[in-house]
């Protein structure tokens, strides 16, 4: 279940085994390859793509940042976190990603996939012989199929996070009760990487996306309205939060996305009921304060994948077995890193004179220390899994 990132992997490693199977997906193939997502790819998951064949694309048009930088106190602070790590960030756009997946999956390796599908229903998990059924958008019947496991990938909302019985997990849930207006600028990068503002009036943040296209975010209150923000306001307090000595002024243009995300985690425990196994957002979120979500649905994805094919094609079940605690490992690393790199962000704005002179605290020790400052860039980086 679910046409991105983690459902999308899983198909075409299976496939790429010789293993038939059906990815179902609400939405149309042209929303899902134009859908505005994340674009921070860690090395570790651009190496794994690469070792299953899904890079090629990537590799070819990828951004490579090697170092980021906070704004705060009217000045600028950069952190070259390949010097101290060796390591570096891709920038990919996810629907670019998606749009490589699609193609790899559907087109070159022959999986079935359908799109638009509706009234998904899931039966027999907890059964040998599990089944899916859903609404044909063509012809508008019901349609039923067996299969020996279900992958559930289809994000927060999808139907198979809420087939789980309540007795049988635990959502472990924290909401920060804050708001970042996101954005999508028609506009050159202003920056050659990435750019935080850690600002009294609120958090900003500035990520290239393309040559053309730059995603900026605004710290806001939860729930606020898009509407509240027009173009003037948007671009005064981005130039204001982003200021800082030497800095030039950012590159302005059209705004052609903005939506208020309430920014909340949670994780599901275990991912794993009967035949059910979920990835990606519909086991656990991340709010982008971090940028780990899209790299925690391939490390599912890569998981999940390779054991469905050892269990098939050998009869071993040690993966699937162990599937569910290996990716909670990650999961909760991510977790704690979002909730330390939030209280850096919005500390400053918190209206506690306290958080915010403890906030300063930590970003001047990640810049005067350099075991902080490699602390910081390892999390921030993500740690390779095979290490």
């Amino acid at each position: 279940m679910g046409a991105g990132p983690a459902g999308l992997t899983i198909g075409a490693i299976l496939r790429a085994a010789g293993l038939d199977c059906l990815v179902l997906e609400t939405e149309t193939r042209e929303f899902i390859e134009q859908r505005p997502r994340a674009g921070v790819i860690e090395e570790w998951a651009v190496r794994g793509l690469e070792q299953r064949g899904l890079a090629v694309n990537l590799l070819e048009r990828a951004q490579r940042h090697t170092q980021c930088e906070f704004r705060f106190g009217g000045r600028q602070h950069r952190l070259s976190y390949t010097e101290l790590t060796g390591h570096h960030h891709y920038v990919y756009p996810q629907p670019l990603l998606v749009t490589d997946l699609v193609r790899e999956y559907a087109d070159v390796r022959g999986g079935a996939i359908r799109f638009g599908v509706r009234d998904v229903e899931l039966h027999d998990l907890d059964t040998e012989r599990p089944a899916v059924s859903y609404t044909d958008p063509e012809t508008g019947q019901r349609r039923l199929v067996h299969c020996d496991f279900v992958a559930g990938c289809d994000g927060a909302r999808g139907v198979t996070r809420a087939a789980l019985p309540p007795e049988r997990v635990r959502i472990a849930r924290h909401d920060y009760g804050i708001g970042w207006l996101a954005l999508l600028a028609e506009a050159p990068p202003s920056s050659d990487c990435v750019v935080f503002g850690v600002h009294p009036r609120g958090f900003a943040g500035h990520m290239a996306r393309s040559p053309e296209v730059t995603r900026y975010y605004l710290e806001c209150p939860p729930g606020d309205d898009p509407d509240n923000w027009p173009h003037e306001r948007v671009w005064a307090e981005l130039q204001h939060r982003l200021a800082a000595t030497g800095a030039p002024p950012l590159t302005e243009g059209p705004l052609i996305e903005k939506r208020v995300l309430d920014m909340h985690n949670y994780v599901v425990e275990p991912m794993v009921f009967g035949r059910l196994y979920l990835a990606g957002d519909a086991a656990h979120l991340t709010a982008p304060i971090a940028a780990k979500g899209m790299n925690l649905a391939l490390h599912d994805a890569f998981l999940l994948g390779d054991a469905l094919v050892a269990y098939a094609t050998k009869g071993d079940s040690t993966g699937l077995g162990s599937y569910s605690e290996a990716c909670l490992g990650r999961v909760w690393e991510y977790q704690e890193f979002s909730q330390w790199l939030s209280e850096v962000y919005h500390g400053t704005s918190s209206g506690d004179p306290y958080r915010a002179g403890t906030t300063l605290a930590r970003l001047r020790r990640v810049f005067a220390s350099p075991s902080a400052g490699l602390a910081f860039a390892e999390s921030y980086l993500g740690k390779d899994p095979a290490n």
